[in-house]
């Protein structure tokens, strides 16, 4: 009798088990399009050259927000690439801003930027910029948005040109 009250008792945990598993709704796994990926904060700044740069212009495009500082070597050995890709490919979608992180006057960052010919918007990030994107206490960090304005990654250190391509690639290929 023991023995068949305990399989009893296997038998309805069992049941209830089955029932659940059928009547629970299957979760589809998070797409791209979902909102697992937070909006970008909205942002508008005068770049150098005195253009306004706003997320809101940008709507559509694969954009790589950059912190730096001219006084960082990986920040400084990334510019190139930086340049050569958004040259290659400002025409298809991709959109780079350089925020600088520097205490330094307007005219010393423009000198700076045009001696290392960056082809790219570059403003002084701001107090609130800092905040909102929340880069972290490291530089160069690069903060990765999708064409539909959302964050896709954050990435610590220097990138190379390969890297922003990956990236570039994987969410232009999203549309």
């Amino acid at each position: 009798m023991r023995n068949k009250t305990l399989f009893l008792m296997i038998l309805l945990i069992a049941a209830i088990a089955c029932s659940n598993a059928v009547n629970h709704k299957t979760e589809t796994p998070l797409s791209p399009s979902s909102a697992l990926y937070p909006p970008a904060p909205a942002f508008s700044i005068k770049s150098l050259d005195g253009k306004t740069v706003s997320l809101a212009d940008m709507k559509g495009k694969v954009i790589f927000v950059n912190f730096w500082a001219t006084w960082c070597p990986p920040c400084r050995a990334e510019i190139p690439d930086f340049v050569e890709f958004y040259d290659e490919n400002k025409t298809k979608g991709l959109e780079i801003i350089g925020l600088s992180l520097d205490e330094i006057e307007a005219d010393s960052l423009l000198s700076f930027v045009k001696s290392n010919n960056m082809t790219y918007p570059v403003a002084f990030a701001t107090k609130r910029i800092i905040k909102d994107f929340d880069p972290g206490p490291y530089i160069p960090t690069t903060i990765i948005i999708d064409h539909q304005g959302r964050i896709r990654d954050k990435q610590v250190g220097g990138l190379d040109k390969e890297t922003l391509d990956n990236w570039f690639q994987k969410l232009s290929a999203e549309k």
